[in-house]
């Protein structure tokens, strides 16, 4: 087998764990504030989460890029000043191209500096790895939490509006709960759940692990 081909093996696993073995919501148990605060509908779940791929895997690859440049001591305040740069261009870039959007989520755009998530991948992974691996890193954690997002927006959306992506699927509102921060808790918990259950019963996990962080 050549290096380049271990390496592409190597990348594929290093995403792929961030989908599904270290699931930011459903296996680590973190960043859970925006995960019920904007999924009540598909857009939007699947906008946030979007942002975060992108933020998440260009702060692991500066994090990586200059990690020989930062002194221990104050690698957590350079961490959040570019987590905060990244997240401004995408914040600038949503108000400017995407306006409609950016009034529903802008908000929450502005705290991905405070997600747990990306600090930890930055301090976890990151500082520790080449910039190849970083980026797959940041790439594999950004997509599972998209994953998680729209997963936890389709039943949420569907169970208490009737529609999805906007169209509606059933004439009537039938949990309307379930748009409520209570059944954004309830879903989450569920899938958390249900998740964690296969992971045990088909693959001899643990279960989920860790606290819940913003």
């Amino acid at each position: 087998m050549s290096h380049q081909h271990q390496e592409k093996v190597s990348y594929w696993a290093i995403v792929k764990n961030g989908i599904i073995k270290e699931n930011t919501i459903f296996r680590l148990v973190i960043s859970l504030c925006p995960a019920i605060a904007v999924t009540n509908s598909v857009k939007n779940g699947f906008l946030l989460g979007a942002a975060v791929v992108f933020v998440q895997a260009m702060v692991n690859s500066t994090v990586a890029l200059l990690r020989n440049f930062i002194h221990p001591r104050i690698r957590i305040p350079i961490f959040m000043l570019i987590i905060s740069g990244w997240v401004t261009v995408v914040d600038m870039l949503m108000a400017a191209y995407a306006r409609a959007a950016y009034k529903e989520i802008g908000l929450y755009i502005q705290i991905i500096v405070a997600f747990a998530s990306i600090l930890a991948r930055a301090e976890v992974f990151a500082s520790k790895n080449k910039v190849g691996a970083s980026f797959f890193d940041g790439l594999g954690s950004g997509l599972g939490f998209l994953v998680a997002l729209v997963t936890i927006s389709f039943f949420r959306e569907l169970l208490g509006k009737g529609t999805l992506i906007g169209f509606t699927i059933v004439p009537v509102k039938p949990m309307l709960i379930m748009i409520l921060p209570a059944g954004g808790f309830l879903v989450t918990g569920l899938l958390m759940g249900f998740f964690n259950w296969i992971d045990m019963r088909f693959y001899g996990g643990k279960g989920a692990g860790g606290a819940g962080g913003h």
